[in-house]
């Protein structure tokens, strides 16, 4: 007898979503610091700088560093779009790679509007800063930051069923694939935080916010996938990879204890 669709049990491993939910985090997380603010600093003013987990830190600033991070962040996440959109024959772990990144990149980008322009902190509340009618920029950034926040989670929600493949009647599994990314980032990037040498406060202000917060949509997103979205090719299973999992492994060790305690970065 024939399964009708979507009832059919396709059961992840969870370790290998683990293991590419902190590859995905920790891209996004050296896009922000890295690409966004570090190189963006050095590329325009300063000769020296500290890259860690929760921030960017030198003796220069300006509002383009301060909106390198968000913009690093928008600008992956287009890539990671185009390139899951193509990626129709790679395997599924690989899609879900591209997937995951592509949400991490477009909640933090997103998210940070909507963040600075309520609690006036952050990178976008330096962008805003001594402008005039202050309290209209911080409206119209929140304002921009719900209406861009809820077109991520469309995109996201519709990228997990039509590229990865998961039927979005599948409650069981959407959860598995979309709340074991959040939880994964969080704490992985809360350990990376508690070793900062900038201050204890930024995994508060920045670290916890950043993930906790900004990638909230990963909870919820399956009650916002638009109707009639469906797979463009039939849903596999995410099987266990030891390889996907040993660079998971060594690269999170490299992130909290190298990363996260701080690196040098000279022009």
């Amino acid at each position: 007898m024939a399964a009708k669709a979507g009832s059919v049990r396709v059961d992840d491993d969870v370790l290998t979503i683990c293991a590419i939910s902190l590859l995905a985090a920790m891209l996004a997380n050296v896009v922000h610091e890295g690409l966004g603010h570090g190189a963006t600093a050095l590329l325009t003013g300063t000769q020296s700088g500290m890259l860690t987990t929760v921030a960017w830190s030198s003796d220069f600033d300006s509002r383009v560093v301060a909106a390198g991070g968000t913009l690093a962040n928008l600008a992956a996440g287009v890539v990671f779009w185009v390139v899951l959109r193509s990626a129709t024959r790679a395997a599924v772990r690989l899609r879900f790679f591209l997937l995951a990144s592509l949400a991490f990149n477009l909640f933090t980008g997103t998210g940070y509007f909507l963040f600075s322009g309520v609690t006036n902190f952050g990178d976008w509340a330096v962008v805003i800063a001594g402008l005039q009618a202050h309290w209209l920029w911080r409206s119209l950034l929140a304002v921009v930051g719900i209406a861009a926040y809820y077109g991520a989670v469309l995109v996201v929600g519709t990228g997990l069923v039509r590229y990865v493949g998961v039927a979005r009647n599948d409650a069981r599994r959407l959860w598995k694939l979309t709340l074991i990314p959040y939880v994964s980032a969080t704490l992985l990037v809360c350990a990376g935080g508690l070793l900062n040498p900038l201050g204890i406060q930024l995994m508060w202000q920045s670290a916890l916010p950043g993930t906790a917060g900004a990638d909230s949509g990963l909870v919820w997103l399956q009650y916002y996938i638009p109707r009639g979205t469906i797979p463009e090719r039939a849903s596999d299973r995410i099987g266990r990879s030891y390889g996907w999992i040993a660079v998971a492994v060594a690269l999170s060790l490299v992130f909290v204890f190298v990363l996260g305690r701080g690196i040098n970065l000279h022009r």
